[in-house]
């Protein structure tokens, strides 16, 4: 983590979940911390997609730019979960710890594969270098099915990203390819080695019904899992709440993060974030949290 000089915790803004361009983010590390300042966000979590390439030069430009701003070292891990892909964050991970670097390389070798697959599927499909035009999107950064869909908008293939996916990246469509991700248990592991929390990410958003999500959910804290995502800055009425109770019942601590990936008009950094009561925060052991808590 990076420190500088903690709010008071009655009013310290946590996001605990963004992207850079080290994964499929439209902004750098550098510019990022800077628009979550710009955003008043006090406590930020880098968490790009199974690498946490971004977060050095996100640390270095808080430093180099005394940003009154904490960083909280961070990675999103693709699992499998009974045909489903779910997403396990790690907050507060040891960057160069070796289980963790080592899954890591998997993942990208994995992600890598599956990249270059959808490419030749979407060529057979008569859309020609996709794979090209996503690297190049994706910089050095690992190439995602966002950058594909990206790139098949500026193509002129579909209006926008939704429609993309609806038509050539979603499950059963033609550029779709399954994804051969690690284990929920693998990534729970690597993580707590590591020294971080693991928190499952976005839990409405896997398109499961309330009885697979309770199993999921129970699944999760079973393995170890420490704690779930209940606030997002775009969440249907009831979502929050409903997260919360499911919190409560499997003793999962509850995290909030905009899931931000670039500037727009619906999703942003630090936009309507905050815990129903009743719910303990991931944040509740942290150093920071105690001495604030403490002031």
């Amino acid at each position: 983590m990076t420190d500088s000089s903690p709010q008071s915790s009655a009013f310290t803004l946590y996001d605990l979940h963004s992207h850079t361009t080290a994964s499929d983010g439209y902004l750098t590390p550098s510019q990022l911390v800077q628009r979550a300042v710009d955003m008043r966000v006090g406590v930020l979590a880098i968490t790009d997609h199974d690498t946490t390439e971004g977060l050095a030069e996100a640390a270095a430009t808080i430093d180099a730019l005394a940003l009154p701003l904490q960083l909280i070292n961070g990675v999103e891990i693709s699992t499998q979960w009974e045909n489903h892909e779910i997403h396990i964050i790690g907050l507060g991970i040891g960057i160069t710890h070796p289980a963790l670097r080592q899954l890591l390389v998997e993942q990208t070798m994995r992600r890598q594969e599956r990249a270059r697959e959808i490419g030749a599927r979407l060529a057979k499909a008569r859309i020609p270098d996709a794979y090209a035009g996503a690297q190049e999107l994706a910089g050095e950064g690992a190439v995602t099915r966002g950058h594909f869909a990206r790139h098949l908008v500026q193509l002129g293939v579909a209006d926008n990203l939704s429609q993309v996916f609806k038509k050539y990246l979603a499950k059963g469509k033609t550029g779709y390819v399954p994804p051969q991700w690690c284990t929920i248990e693998q990534a729970i592991d690597v993580i707590h080695q590591s020294g971080g929390q693991a928190v499952m990410a976005h839990p409405g958003r896997y398109d499961l019904t309330a009885k697979w999500l309770k199993r999921l959910l129970a699944y999760f804290a079973e393995n170890g899992g420490d704690a779930m995502e209940v606030a997002q800055c775009q969440q249907a009425p009831h979502e929050r709440a409903l997260l919360a109770k499911y919190a409560q019942e499997h003793r999962l601590l509850a995290s909030q993060g905009s899931d931000f990936h670039q500037p727009c008009s619906w999703i942003e950094l630090g936009r309507k974030l905050w815990l129903p009561a009743g719910v303990e925060p991931v944040w509740r052991d942290w150093p920071q949290y105690q001495q604030t808590k403490a002031c």
